[in-house]
């Protein structure tokens, strides 16, 4: 079987449903898939890391695929554009917290990993860079800085991480690339990612439609 891709919303993903004549398939546990040509399976799992742990699971039991790519929408840690792609070299989840008993912050101790490996993306013009993740849509200044500066991530998302550990755990490569939809130290955040989802979902098009077509 092909690649996986994963998206957490139907917003994200119809645009390269359309572009490349997704073929609806069968829901599993109300997670919708599509297969898509060239043997790739789309999966829409849902927003948050429980959701994204589960479709990931799916994808990997009933399509049998070589490796899972989240695409989505993220909020810039840095100063990117909108639209700006950003190619994942690892990815964290800032929200998992055991230092009481004497872990480092973002430690999954179930593997005992912290930073989660991607595959390389070879996509031009993109940032690499280390993808955050967190069941919370990061609108608190000083949160925001501590998760940059604690993992050095560029963008911060609410799946790539819970979908990278599922991928670890059964041994397949993981890949996951993000577009630039606001700036988290932005007093206008909202604001912006209303007015930029639909230039940074172009952007995410064609990097995918490009990845799944190369």
């Amino acid at each position: 079987m092909g690649l996986g891709i994963l998206y957490a919303m139907d917003r994200e993903a119809q645009g390269l449903l359309e572009k490349l004549g997704g073929r609806p398939l069968e829901p599993v546990a109300g997670v919708p898939f599509y297969a898509l040509p060239g043997g790739q399976v789309l999966a829409v799992g849902g927003v948050g890391k429980v959701n994204a742990a589960l479709a990931t699971q799916l994808l990997i039991d009933r399509f049998a695929v070589s490796g899972v790519l989240n695409a989505g929408c993220a909020g810039a840690l840095a100063a990117l554009p909108p639209g700006a792609l950003v190619a994942a070299v690892s990815c964290v989840q800032h929200d998992v917290d055991t230092s009481l008993a004497g872990d480092p912050p973002g430690l999954v101790s179930t593997v005992n990993v912290t930073a989660f490996p991607c595959a390389p993306l070879g996509l031009p013009g993109a940032v690499r860079g280390v993808v955050a993740t967190g069941d919370q849509f990061t609108r608190d200044f000083r949160r925001a800085a501590w998760v940059r500066d604690a993992f050095g991530a560029v963008v911060c998302d609410m799946e790539a991480g819970a979908a990278a550990q599922v991928c670890l755990r059964n041994g397949l490569p993981f890949q996951a690339v993000k577009a630039v939809s606001d700036h988290l130290f932005s007093p206008a955040q909202e604001v912006e990612y209303r007015e930029n989802f639909h230039r940074a979902m172009e952007s995410l098009d064609a990097a995918v439609a490009a990845i799944l077509e190369g």
